[in-house]
């Protein structure tokens, strides 16, 4: 006697809600993108200006930067995963965020430099640099739920290193 058994598939792992997906898809990409080049394009920025006093040269520096951090970013997302095992979606879609992010986190604070007057625009970089930590926090804080003070403190903590380190290098090259 021989009975048989049906049985449905089993799912190892649920697929991502509306909201998560959300957040894996667009809304990690671009804050990872944002984080990285608001940080990774400080040191060479202002290594440079520190070590010229030439706010162009800086100008120059950061924007090269910002594109090359972008598109490495690209690439480094697009090519991680393919999206089916993680649920993180499309590629090519999460590497043109990620590396869009990471642009927009480098320029904005390479744009004072467009500046003439040093002074100037080291004081408009440093105004921006600080304003990008907040806004930071507060996207951390209003998409992931962590404590604004936390992520603050995180995200000024590598830039202070960051900045630590070309301040250092940017003197020690003449500035």
């Amino acid at each position: 006697m021989s009975t048989s058994k049906t049985t449905a598939p089993v799912r190892i792992s649920p697929g991502p809600s509306g909201t998560q997906s959300f957040l894996l898809t667009r809304v990690q990409p671009a804050l990872s993108g944002l984080m990285d080049g608001s940080l990774s394009t400080l040191a060479p920025i202002f290594a440079v200006a520190l070590a010229t006093h030439r706010p162009l040269t800086a100008f120059f520096t950061g924007a090269a930067a910002a594109l090359g951090a972008g598109v490495s970013m690209a690439f480094s997302e697009g090519l991680s995963d393919t999206g089916d095992l993680t649920g993180r979606g499309r590629p090519v879609l999460r590497g043109a965020i990620t590396g869009g992010g990471t642009f927009a986190g480098g320029i904005f604070h390479t744009l004072p430099f467009l500046i003439p007057g040093y002074g100037a625009a080291i004081s408009a970089a440093i105004a921006v640099v600080g304003s990008e930590l907040v806004i930071l926090a507060g996207l951390r804080r209003r998409f992931f739920h962590t404590s604004f003070a936390r992520s603050f403190l995180a995200i000024t903590v590598g830039g202070a290193i960051i900045a630590a380190l070309s301040s250092a290098l940017g003197i020690a090259a003449g500035g």
